[in-house]
């Protein structure tokens, strides 16, 4: 039975068959192809290989001279969206994409109707507060009240320190936000960390983690109601490829 990721998200439950090997090839069962959200840069190779275990090779988006943004399977049963990061779950929540593999980063700021299926394992990195290493802080409760926050995270720079009960003035920026508090706009940054030297290399520490983030595959809920158990097929092979016990 698919379950959702012990994270706060929309959720659905389906039955469906039991566990399915791994790579074999899927039955072509769909009226329609699958469409599956890809998401460009970091997380696309890890997606691929994944979905690959699943019996869907999508490796033709990998192709240096690729500029296809919608990719078939070499089998004929699905295709592949190849999309921004922040763009995966809004495929998914509008039923455009079946599935989707997406940072839980962009689905804690986006909070979008989609259910969680699989913690995927990579892309692993953190959201962090930073200040300059010269400053005094250590702690985000100790940040002073009333100051200011750079981030490209809004909604999630605003929801911890409200939890943290200081009130803050979140800032929003699209890019380099570790210039905020360099130039002195921002007395700290909410951003994601994955090895760090980029705060290194910019006189900035982390202080502080909101939560930590890796790949998640999600679903379009009502899809995963109706499924015919094809879905459920894919999602118990990408399970057990990312080693994640089934539900019993």
């Amino acid at each position: 039975m698919i379950t959702a990721a012990e994270q706060p998200m929309n959720t659905a439950v389906v039955p469906g068959p039991g566990a399915a090997a791994q790579g074999q090839p899927l039955p072509p069962s769909l009226e329609a192809p699958l469409t599956v959200a890809l998401a460009k840069g970091a997380l696309l190779k890890d997606s691929v290989r994944r979905f690959a275990a699943a019996g869907l090779d999508f490796s033709a988006i990998l192709e240096p001279d690729n500029r296809q943004l919608m990719v078939p399977s070499v089998c004929g049963n699905a295709r592949a969206l190849l999309v921004r990061n922040a763009d995966v779950p809004v495929y998914v929540a509008y039923g455009q994409a079946q599935l989707g593999v997406v940072g839980f980063d962009v689905l804690q700021e986006h909070q979008l109707p989609v259910a969680q299926l699989v913690d995927l394992g990579f892309g692993g990195c953190r959201m962090s507060v930073a200040v300059k290493a010269s400053s005094p802080y250590r702690r985000a409760a100790d940040l002073p009240a009333h100051c200011r926050i750079a981030s490209k995270f809004t909604r999630c720079a605003e929801a911890y320190f409200e939890a943290l009960d200081l009130p803050v003035e979140v800032i929003h920026l699209a890019g380099s936000v570790e210039l905020g508090p360099i130039t002195g706009m921002s007395e700290a940054i909410v951003d994601l960390v994955a090895t760090g030297r980029t705060l290194q290399e910019n006189g900035l520490i982390a202080i502080e983690d909101l939560f930590h983030s890796t790949a998640r595959l999600v679903g379009h809920p009502l899809a995963l109601r109706l499924d015919d158990g094809r879905l459920q097929a894919i999602v118990e092979r990408i399970r057990a490829a990312s080693g994640v016990a089934v539900p019993a």
